[in-house]
């Protein structure tokens, strides 16, 4: 799925998304429309997440991505 996602972050259900993002980042908190997701590391933003028509915006599918990068290779 992560594969599918870095050749193209467009047409991701949020669903799919926020199921990944709760793997890596745990229970979010809810805002609104917006779900946050809190990042192990300081100095960086968490993880912001919303629905877009059941779709996942591209450039927070890029943010999510990113994220789970810097958690692989503890490059925070």
């Amino acid at each position: 799925m992560l594969a599918r996602w870095r050749a193209s972050q467009t047409g991701v259900r949020f669903s799919d998304l926020s199921k990944v993002c709760r793997i890596y980042f745990g229970q979010p908190r809810q805002r609104g429309s917006h779900l946050i997701y809190r990042t192990p590391w300081q100095g960086l933003p968490r993880v912001n997440i919303q629905s877009h028509g059941g779709d996942a915006k591209p450039y927070q599918v890029r943010q999510v991505l990113r994220a789970i990068d810097l958690m692989e290779t503890g490059n925070e």
